[in-house]
């Protein structure tokens, strides 16, 4: 078994609406509450962060998936949604919505699209954030995938 240990350094001055800063590795940003929240919505902050944890993770999951099968790729994107519930003053990270959208290139046969719609499934139950919070935020997936062709896509 092997772990692999990641370190984070966080600094806050205090008081609820202060900015702090946040390092771990490539990240080095400030954090604050978020304008929705009544913050001064400076940097980035928790909400935000598990937003792109989750969504990075699926996305990645999702292209390795991808290059191990040997799909033909065209182009991948996400967009993704997360829902915090305020219900008397209490937030809850009630739910988060991936929306991929996959494009195999224009050789690509039905059974590769048929391989990639079951893929973006499986990406989203295998990628470690999604287990993470898995009983404790609601997972939504709304995926896009299709073969290019050729008279509908510029390029």
């Amino acid at each position: 078994m092997a772990e692999h240990i990641f370190h984070l350094k966080a600094d806050w001055p205090g008081g609820r609406n202060s900015v702090g800063k946040i390092e771990s590795g490539n990240l080095k940003t400030d954090i604050s509450i978020p304008p929705e929240m009544d913050g001064p919505g400076i940097g980035t902050n928790p909400d935000e962060m598990l937003l792109g944890a989750a969504a990075t993770c699926y996305i990645i999951t999702l292209g390795a998936m991808i290059e191990r099968s040997n799909l033909p790729l065209q182009a991948m994107s996400l967009q993704s949604e997360g829902i915090v519930d305020v219900t008397n003053g209490v937030f809850t990270y009630k739910k988060i919505i991936h929306k991929p959208y996959v494009l195999l290139n224009e050789n690509a046969s039905n059974q590769q699209l048929s391989l990639l719609q079951r893929l973006v499934v499986k990406a989203d139950k295998t990628c470690m954030i999604s287990k993470a919070v898995k009983g404790n935020v609601e997972m939504e997936l709304i995926p896009t995938v299709q073969i290019k062709d050729k008279s509908h896509i510029k390029e």
